[in-house]
């Protein structure tokens, strides 16, 4: 098990992660290790398209790349979410 540490936030995104945890009936500590699982870094989020193209048979080229990058950013722009990657 990992030794536990501290995470400096604002009372407001603390309240919050409260908030989401209680609904889930987990604690913060697990709601934050799930989240962090499950969000990709941008290593694997570029292995992933790089997987996926290989399996389509399509070359994966900077276009090509540049298309899912901005596809994704139009994603959460719409969901809300940051439109930077």
């Amino acid at each position: 098990m990992d030794k536990p540490t501290s995470i400096k936030t604002s009372e407001g995104v603390r309240d919050r992660l409260r908030i989401l945890a209680q609904e889930r009936g987990t604690t913060i500590t697990e709601l934050l290790e799930e989240l962090a699982a499950r969000e990709l870094t941008e290593a694997e989020r570029e292995q992933r398209a790089l997987e996926a193209a290989q399996e389509l048979g399509v070359e994966y080229t900077e276009q090509v790349q540049q298309a899912g990058t901005d596809a994704w950013e139009k994603i959460r722009a719409h969901q809300g979410g940051s439109a930077a990657a």
